[in-house]
Formats: C-alpha cells, structure tokens, sequence
C-alpha cells in the first residue's frame, strides 16, 4: 500500500477576507478557498464558517495525512495561539483561535502566529530565504509587518509579540497610529499611509487627473499607474515613502545584522517606484560598519496570496 501524503493546512486570516489552503510537504497547494473576514455575525459564528472551509477541503482529497494546521493573523501571539486586540479586525478582544479551532477539529494540532511571522516562515521554508539564518521579511499592504530571523530562528521574543517594525515610531508625533501612539512606520508605508502622503501632497499644484478620483478613493495601485507615467505628485509619494522606510530599515539593521532584506504585500508591487527612493535612503542612513558589504533589498519570490499560506501551514512541520 502506498504511503499517504503528508499534508498541513495554512489559514491566514485578513482583515478583509480569510484563505485556506491545504499543502503538501514541499510547498504545493493541494486545493485552497477563500471566503469572507467579516460577514459572520460573531466570532463564534466565524470560526465555525473557519472549521467547515478546512473539513471541506480535506474531504475533497484522497491518500493524505494531517500534520496539524498552522493560523496566520493579525496581532497573533505565538505563545498562547490567541489573536490580541487586532485593530485591523471586525472582531475584537483577546480571540483564543487555536483552543477554538482545535475544539472544532479535535484530535489535530494547530499552531498560530501572526500574518508577518507566517509570511516569514514561508519566504525561509520555501522562498528566496531558503538557506538563509539571518534575514528580515517586511510584509506592506494594510499595515506593515515583519519578522526577523537570526541563526535560522524566528525571533518571538519573552511574550511573542517580537518584531513589530511597523509600529517604530519614524517620525516623532507624527500621524496618529491605530496602535496609540504617533508617527509609527506603519502609518508612512503601508497602504492608508500612501493614501495620507497622496492627499497631504494635493495641496500642492498638481495635475487635474487627480481631481478625476474622490480623495477617499486613492488607492496605492492608481497612484503606481501615475507614477509610472511619469506624474510629479505620484512619483513624490513615493519618493517620501521610501525615504521613511528606508530609514526604518537602516535602524533594523542595526539591531538585527541581516543577511537580507525581504519586501512582500501589495505595496511592494510598485516596484522600483518604492524600491528605488527606500535604496536610497537605506544607504544614506546605515550606520558605517554595515557599509563594507552589500545588505541586498530584494522581492519576495512567493506569490503574494500564498505566502502567508505558505508559512502557516510550514508552522506545524
């Protein structure tokens, strides 16, 4: 008889929608759905639409074998597999999603942590991190997250919330952040911080192209397509953008010494429309030491959607 196949199955859960998917040893999706963050009533009510998706796709393949399954989400510890006072979520409060799942699916481990770490996982498990002991992952699209690996181990931390780059403060009291406090990485970098940078700049001259889109419609994809027609304001967003990322990595490296640094998420898409000015400032503010040797900036080579898959199903091998 021949042997199963082992499996685990990767949920990363967004603020907007959640994706399952089912993976094989060697980073193959086997069969993935997706479904709605934030039209369940209750969070009780989510996780059950959560354990029905994973039996779903489970029972629609043959000759497997469940390692466990790995949870990636938003203010994820870890430590006590809860999800903590995630902003970015419809459900609030301290959510004991791993107790939750595993009451639902008995008999399976699960294992958690949050969206950044997963994606940081995946990049070291099956990406361009491969081999890697020493290296920085910066996930960009809503917020900013990121992880650090170092000697070829994800850094947690006393109470596993390690790593939050995105909430370093880069400009002091500066734009107010969902996490409290003022002038975070996060609210510079991540999708509503291009969006705030873009308005901030209209009221400067501008083209008219821009009085086309309601200023709460910006979005980062149409000001990339700007930019890359050459646009003035388009491209001094990102520009500004870069500069403070830049310097927050320079910062990172300081404490952290990697090898490389990772950038994935929707806001990396723009390419060197942020890779270039983020080079720029990068180099300009790391500390001399770090200067002898190249610290290459380079893009996730996981496909956007599964990466976060990716690294919470790798959770459990």
């Amino acid at each position: 008889m021949a042997a199963k196949q082992k499996v685990s199955v990767g949920v990363d859960i967004g603020g907007t929608n959640t994706v399952v998917g089912v993976i094989s040893a060697d980073g193959v999706c086997l069969s993935k759905a997706s479904f709605s963050s934030t039209e369940a009533p209750t969070i009780e009510a989510y996780i059950d639409r959560l354990a029905d998706t994973i039996k779903q796709l489970l029972a629609g393949l043959s000759d497997i074998a469940l390692l466990g399954i790995g949870i990636a989400a938003p203010n994820a510890n870890y430590h006590s597999k809860c999800i903590e006072d995630a902003p970015n979520m419809k459900y609030r409060g301290i959510i004991p999603i791993g107790q939750m799942i595993a009451d639902r699916i008995p008999g399976v481990k699960v294992e958690v942590t949050n969206d950044a770490n997963a994606a940081t996982i995946g990049e070291m498990q099956y990406g361009g991190a491969k081999g890697m002991k020493d290296f920085l992952m910066i996930t960009l699209g809503t917020g900013v997250g990121s992880g650090i690996v170092s000697n070829g181990k994800l850094i947690y931390g006393f109470d596993g919330m390690a790593g939050e780059l995105g909430h370093t403060i880069v400009i002091p009291n500066g734009r107010q952040c969902s996490c409290g406090r003022k002038g975070c990485l996060e609210t510079y970098a991540s999708a509503r911080g291009i969006k705030q940078t873009a308005i901030e700049l209209l009221a400067k001259p501008h083209d008219a192209v821009w009085d086309s889109i309601a200023r709460e419609e910006i979005t980062p994809a149409f000001v990339s397509q700007l930019a890359e027609k050459g646009d003035p304001t388009a491209k001094e967003v990102y520009e500004k953008t870069g500069w403070v990322l830049g310097l927050a990595l320079a910062n990172a490296v300081a404490y952290t010494s990697p090898q490389a640094i990772f950038l994935s998420g929707g806001i990396a898409r723009a390419e060197e429309l942020l890779f270039a000015p983020t080079r720029r400032s990068f180099n300009e503010n790391l500390l001399f030491v770090y200067k002898t040797h190249e610290i290459p900036m380079l893009h996730s080579t996981l496909n956007a959607g599964d990466v976060a898959v990716l690294g919470a199903a790798a959770l459990v091998l």
